[in-house]
């Protein structure tokens, strides 16, 4: 996998991020695929359960991981680079420390 370049303008494919919606309202983290005019496509996680997959994946159990997904433009609030910010480690950081693995072997 590609890492976009820290300093492009824009959330490019192959990019991590977290992405709110509403209606209702939810958090996912994951991988972009693509932004359509119809919706954005990432392969990810529902943000609620990132820390339990972080712990399965750390002790080898067995957990639901990522899945595709798809979210229709209209329920799309928000859509962020997961990046550090502050001293604070972006997720997918967080989850490289606490589990010793790439984030981008569960990705594929």
């Amino acid at each position: 996998m590609d890492s976009p370049e820290k300093n492009e303008r824009g959330i490019k494919r192959g990019a991590t991020v977290l992405i709110v919606l509403h209606s209702p309202r939810e958090k996912c983290w994951g991988l972009l695929d693509e932004i359509t005019a119809a919706g954005i496509f990432m392969r990810g996680i529902d943000l609620n359960a990132f820390e339990d997959w972080t712990q399965a994946v750390a002790h080898d159990e067995p957990f639901v991981g990522l899945t595709d997904l798809f979210f229709p433009m209209w329920r799309v609030e928000r859509l962020t680079r997961d990046e550090p910010s502050e001293g604070v480690p972006s997720l997918a950081e967080q989850f490289e420390r606490r589990t010793g693995r790439k984030v981008e072997e569960f990705f594929h």
